[in-house]
């Protein structure tokens, strides 16, 4: 199953290099696995010029799963320029399910992950 696992890191690394970009000073994520699923929280702020960045996020993460496109692109996340639009449209595909929930400068996600058996 490290396959499967290799690809939550991508998630991870992809959401950290896109909120570099947007003037994040304070990130933190989390992983948790219990059997096949996995919740991935991120916690991040940003800088308010990029206020329109966060609409988008919220747009591409809640992109319906396309698990042909997952299993072919998705050691791709994390490569090219950080916050470009494909990588976040990748890891919308690539999750079951975002919550996001925004405040002032600061953005908060829960995503939800099945892990398949390889």
């Amino acid at each position: 199953m490290i396959h499967e696992e290799k690809k939550v890191g991508k998630i991870i690394e992809e959401l950290t290099m896109y909120f570099f970009a947007v003037g994040a000073d304070k990130i933190n994520s989390g992983i948790e696995k219990d059997g096949n699923h996995v919740k991935i929280t991120f916690r991040a702020n940003y800088h308010a010029d990029f206020e329109y960045k966060m609409d988008r996020l919220e747009e591409y993460l809640r992109e319906p799963k396309n698990e042909g496109i997952e299993d072919i692109y998705w050691e791709l996340a994390g490569s090219g320029d950080p916050g470009e639009t494909s990588q976040l449209l990748l890891i919308g595909m690539m999750i079951d399910k975002a919550q996001i929930k925004r405040s002032e400068g600061e953005v908060e996600l829960t995503l939800y992950k099945e892990l398949f058996e390889e």
